[in-house]
C-alpha cells in the first residue's frame, strides 16, 4: 500500500523530497499542491518534473478521503460519513452554516466539526461516541482530508475539533493537523479560525496552550468533582480544579479564548448551587461558558434541563461576571447534535 502524502507536514515532505533525490525547493512545491491548489492525483503537479512525479507516485499517493454518505437536517447543518483505515468504521465530520439574517439568506459562516479519534476512550456517560469504544487514532491527513473532502470545503470559515475523540488523546496527529491548517505553507489559516476542544487531559493540554495559538474549549459540565467523576470518569485522573489552575498560567486577554463547555442536566448540575460553585471555579478568569441543550440517547437516565432553569442558571452565572451563552442545538434530526457521533455505518440518506 503506498503511504500518503495529505497530513505531512513541511519537514515531513522535506524528507520525502531528500530521500527520493528531488531538489530541496520540492517538498514546498509538494504542499502547495496539496493544501494550497488540493489535487487529488500526483498527476496534477505540474511543476514538477515528469521524472519527480514518477518517482513519487512509485511510493506514494495524494490520500484523500471522499465522504461515503452526506445527511443534511432540516436546520441546513450536514453530517458526512468518512471511510477509515479499519473495515466497517466510520468517523463523521458535521458542517454547520450560519446565516447572516438568521434565515437561509445569505451564508456568513460554515463551520466544520472534526474528528480526531475512530471512537473515543473517555467514555462519558452523556456521549454515544464513547459508549461504541475506542478503535484506533486517526492520521494527521485523515483529519485535514475532513476539512478539504466536504462540499463546503472553499468556504469553510472556522473548524473545531469537537467531533468524534479526544483531540489532545491523539496528540502528535492533531498537533500536526493544526500545523498544516495554520502554517503558511499549509491551508494558511489564522489560528482565530481554529478552536480545540477537550475533557481536560493535562500533560497533553500543556503541550497544546505552548505549542499552538488556537482557541480552546474545555468540556466541564460540573464544578464538584466528585459529581463530575460520576459524568466523566477522566476527572478520576485529571481533576478539573488541576486544569483550570494550569490555564490561568496563559493570557487569555487577548485575541486567544477559551471556554468551557457545560452541558444541562435536570436534577444534576442545573441547580443554584452549581451556578455559584462554577462561578468560584472560573472567577477572575478571562473566558466564556457555552451552556448547552442535553441531547438525549438511547438508555441513559439523564435529561435536559428546561428552559427556565437554564435561564436562570445563565443568569445566575452572568450576575456573577461569567460571560455566558446558550448554544443553539443544530443538526439533532441526523444525529449530529453534540454528543450523538457515533459513526456507526451507512444510513439511508433521505
Amino acid at each position: 500500500m503506498k503511504e500518503r502524502l495529505l497530513g505531512k507536514t513541511l519537514s515531513g515532505l522535506q524528507e520525502v523530497a531528500s530521500r527520493l533525490g528531488l531538489p530541496a525547493f520540492a517538498a514546498k512545491q509538494i504542499a502547495q499542491w496539496l493544501y494550497g491548489k488540493r489535487v487529488k492525483d500526483i498527476d496534477q503537479m505540474t511543476n514538477l518534473s515528469k521524472a519527480a512525479r514518477a518517482a513519487l507516485a512509485e511510493e506514494y499517493e495524494v490520500g484523500r478521503l471522499e465522504p461515503a454518505a452526506v445527511y443534511t437536517s432540516k436546520d441546513g447543518t450536514r453530517k458526512y460519513l468518512f471511510p477509515t483505515s479499519l473495515p466497517e468504521k466510520y468517523i463523521e465530520t458535521v458542517m454547520i452554516p450560519q446565516y447572516e439574517d438568521g434565515s437561509e439568506g445569505g451564508l456568513a459562516r460554515a463551520t466544520a466539526c472534526v474528528s480526531s479519534q475512530i471512537g473515543c476512550k473517555m467514555n462519558c456517560s452523556f456521549c454515544m461516541t464513547g459508549r461504541g469504544g475506542f478503535h484506533g487514532q486517526l492520521s494527521a491527513g485523515e483529519i485535514v482530508s475532513q476539512l478539504l473532502s466536504i462540499d463546503e470545503a472553499d468556504n469553510l470559515t472556522n473548524a473545531v475539533f469537537m467531533g468524534m475523540g479526544e483531540p489532545l488523546d491523539n496528540w502528535p496527529q492533531v498537533s500536526a493537523a493544526l500545523e498544516i491548517i495554520t502554517a503558511d505553507w499549509g491551508l494558511g489559516w489564522s489560528p482565530k479560525r481554529v478552536t480545540l476542544s477537550t475533557i481536560g487531559v493535562l500533560p497533553r493540554l500543556k503541550l497544546f496552550l505552548d505549542e499552538s495559538r488556537c482557541h480552546l474549549a474545555v468540556s466541564l459540565h460540573d464544578p464538584f468533582p466528585e459529581e463530575r467523576a460520576s459524568l466523566m470518569p477522566v476527572q478520576k485522573t485529571w481533576d478539573i480544579r488541576q486544569v483550570v489552575d494550569l490555564i490561568r498560567q496563559y493570557d487569555f486577554t487577548g485575541q486567544r479564548r477559551v471556554s468551557f463547555e457545560y452541558t444541562m442536566f435536570a436534577g444534576v448540575n442545573d441547580s443554584r448551587r452549581h451556578a455559584d460553585a462554577l462561578a468560584r471555579l472560573l472567577r477572575g478568569l478571562e473566558c466564556r461558558v457555552n451552556l448547552i441543550r442535553f441531547h438525549a440517547i438511547p438508555d441513559a437516565p439523564l435529561r435536559t434541563s428546561g428552559p427556565e432553569a437554564i435561564a436562570a442558571f445563565q443568569a445566575r452565572l452572568q450576575k456573577a461576571g461569567i460571560t455566558t451563552t446558550l448554544r443553539a442545538s443544530r443538526g439533532e434530526d441526523i444525529m449530529a447534535a453534540c454528543g450523538l457521533l457515533a459513526g456507526k455505518g451507512l444510513k439511508k440518506n433521505d
